[in-house]
């Protein structure tokens, strides 16, 4: 990995921005000063990058996606193309809610689909999925599945990216069809088998 960020010229990286090693900064593409960005990230066309926003490493942003203040990223996150966070719940021009922003978290090796929306306030669990174009108004379990408008539980997925062949609910294990991993669900909660 290179031991400094590439920034293509046509991005705009504000003064104090930190960025790690080894991360790709592409066309277009704004961070703000007071955004830290891990190592090994990618940027990618049209990308910003508010002030208050933590990004960890390995994290992909596709292109067009804008990260507002008061998002936290953890590490090995995937956004997709035109994916959308918001950090106010309920905007109006004419009112200023700067104040009244809320924390969205997205936890570790989760996948946002291209074109979904994450409403503010929310936690997006650990190896999560978000389907493409589903619209998520409240936490997403580790390793769950959402899809639709608003988002719902539809399914597991393995931490390969795999889905699992599990009730939504209940008592069972399952083994991911790409690793062989297991996967135990115990009252409608999901976690790796030790």
């Amino acid at each position: 990995m290179s031991t400094s960020p590439h920034i293509h010229p046509s991005a705009i990286v504000d003064e104090g921005a930190r960025l790690g090693p080894g991360t790709r900064v592409w066309h277009f593409v704004h961070v703000c000063g007071g955004a830290e960005i891990g190592a090994g990230c990618s940027l990618g066309q049209n990308v910003f990058v508010g002030n208050r926003v933590r990004i960890g490493d390995g994290v992909r942003i596709q292109n067009n996606v804008s990260v507002y203040d008061n998002v936290t990223i953890e590490d090995d996150v995937f956004c997709g193309p035109s994916m959308v966070f918001t950090n106010v719940f309920n905007p109006r021009a004419a009112v200023s809610r700067k104040d009244e922003y809320r924390d969205t978290l997205v936890r570790h090796g989760a996948t946002l689909g291209a074109n979904c929306t994450i409403v503010c306030g929310v936690t997006i669990g650990r190896f999560a999925f978000v389907g493409a174009g589903a619209v998520v108004t409240r936490h997403v379990p580790d390793f769950a599945l959402v899809t639709g408008v608003p988002a719902r539980l539809s399914g597991w997925m393995s931490r390969h990216g795999e889905k699992l062949d599990l009730p939504l609910s209940g008592n069972a294990s399952a083994r991911c069809p790409a690793t062989g991993e297991t996967y135990k669900l115990v009252d409608g909660v999901l976690g790796v088998a030790p």
